[in-house]
Formats: C-alpha cells, structure tokens, sequence
C-alpha cells in the first residue's frame, strides 16, 4: 500500500493553506491524501461526556472544512481522514511513521505564533520521522510557479526552483535525494547551495579521513564548487531530467538559504537524527530557515 501525505489540521489559515499544497503535492507524487486532526486530550484532562461530545463535534468540523479544501485542488481526489484524542504533535508523529511526507502549517498549530520553542511545528521538525513540510498562510498554487511576461502570477508559467541546502564535507543522501526528487516531480530546476563561513576556515578543514584539504592558502570558489559537483554526480545520473545550478557562497549558510528561498518554490534543509540524545534538536541552519524563510520549507530527516 502506498504511503500517503498526511496533513495536520487544526481550522487555521495555516492548516488549511497546508491542505491545499498537501493535496497538490498528492497529485505530483501519484499518493493518497490522509488528514489528521488532534484534540489536544490527554488522561490528565479530565472533562465531562458533554466537553468529549463537543469536542469530537469541532474537530469533525475541522475536518470537513479541510476536505471541502482540498477539494478545491482535486474534486475527484478521495481523501481520508482521522480525530485523534491525544497532543498533535504526539498524534502527528504516530502519524508520520506511515507517511511518505508530513505537512503541516508554520504557525496557527496550538495557536502560536512564528517558531517558538514548544510550537507544534517547531517541536515536528525536530521529531518526526519523515520529511515535514512547512506552509504559511496565504500559500497559493501559483506561488509554486514563476511570474508571466507581465509580472502577475500564473498556473501556466514554470515551476520555480527547488533550493537544497548541502555541505559537501557531510553531504546527506536523503536530503540531495528528496529535492532532487522534488525537482524531477515539478519539472523545476534545482539549486544546490553550499556556504562556507570563510574560504580560511576552509582551507583548513579536509572533506573526510583520508582525504586532503582543499589546498594551502585560502580555499578557491571553484575548487569549492568543483568538490559540490563531485557531490552531486550521482544523483545528475540518476536524475538525467534535471537541471542543476551549483552555488558556492561564504557566509552564513541559513542567511544565504533564507535568501534564495525568496524566489523558490520549495526550501530543503536536513536534520540530524541524534539517537540517545535528549529531547528535540535542529541545527542553527535548519532553525534559521524555518524562522525565517518564506516559501515552504520541507525538513528532512537523516543519520
């Protein structure tokens, strides 16, 4: 059985807007669109038949609002959906562990506002065990696509980029490999960034045991984008379709993301799987770009 994109839900402009690119992105990936909304209950809230009742009444509402949504993008698309009594960001989780893709919207979720430490999303990017996708409110179809001749936005325009964030001296497999897949679904072509905090620092560091630095003296640009190329190869050859540009910066590599997520269509970052450590962790590229990136940002998890 395929695994579906499953979508938290919650009313919020941000659930909603994170159903109707959910569903388009079921479309692309040939996948069954499954919802779920959380109640927020757990056996330490105690509450009466009549609050149960209420409370299961608002969250089929929710769900309603939320197929009439992505019926909007699909009219024959069927969806599938669940209340689920327990916290969202438990519920979403169990949910992820059969997901091929979790999205949710950046904020409205437990009614916070933006990243904070605690947030549903923020706590999801951290936690879940498939990619999490993050959409604001407002997220409309055409985003996804380039400006016409005029400047307006458009359906029938190409797709714009897909942006990946990859530091070639540990390069993660499923996050090259979930934006390259990202790209071939859309069409779009794909930019790769690799930022270096100063070409010195670089030139000091190796790419890996065994293997030499860059070079004495400070690092190159070319040289850099020479070993992003190297990096890259396998996934050009599995993914001849795709187009490819190839950055090098030095700086910030969440400033310069956040920047070039600006006119993307999709913004992909990765996440450190860290076994025995305590509690949710991002790195501070991945917690700068989903404070402040403004197109949607999907989080990979990898070892």
């Amino acid at each position: 059985m395929s695994r579906s994109i499953v979508v938290g839900v919650d009313g919020s402009p941000e659930s909603l807007a994170a159903v109707e690119w959910a569903a388009r992105e079921a479309l692309r990936r040939d996948r069954p669109l499954h919802l779920v909304h959380a109640s927020e209950w757990t056996p330490e809230r105690e509450s009466s038949p009549a609050a149960s009742a209420v409370r299961r009444h608002v969250g089929l509402g929710i769900l309603h609002r939320a197929k009439d949504r992505a019926a909007r993008v699909c009219p024959d698309m069927w969806v599938s959906d669940e209340q689920v009594e327990e916290l969202a960001v438990a519920a979403l989780c169990d949910a992820a562990h059969r997901a091929e893709l979790l999205v949710v919207g950046s904020r409205g979720l437990s009614g916070f506002t933006g990243f904070l430490v605690g947030s549903v999303a923020q706590a999801l990017t951290a936690q879940a065990p498939r990619p999490v996708v993050l959409i604001e409110a407002g997220e409309q179809a055409e985003d996804e696509h380039l400006p016409d001749e005029d400047g307006n936005p458009s359906l029938l325009t190409p797709y714009r980029d897909v942006v990946v964030g990859i530091d070639v001296r540990a390069a993660c497999d499923e996050v090259i490999d979930f934006a390259f897949e990202a790209a071939r679904e859309r069409g779009a072509r794909l930019h790769a960034l690799h930022a270096l905090h100063a070409w010195s620092d670089a030139a000091a560091l190796p790419l890996g045991p065994g293997e030499p630095a860059v070079g004495e003296g400070p690092a190159r640009e070319d040289e850099w984008r020479g070993f992003l190329t190297m990096v890259l190869q396998n996934w050009r050859d599995k993914y001849p379709d795709v187009d490819v540009v190839e950055t090098v910066v030095k700086g910030g590599a969440g400033t310069h993301l956040v920047r070039a997520g600006s006119s993307a269509g999709l913004l992909v970052v990765g996440r450190r799987v860290h076994e025995g450590r305590v509690g949710p962790h991002t790195g501070p590229v991945t917690r700068t770009v989903v404070h402040h990136a403004r197109c949607p940002v999907a989080v990979v998890p990898h070892e």
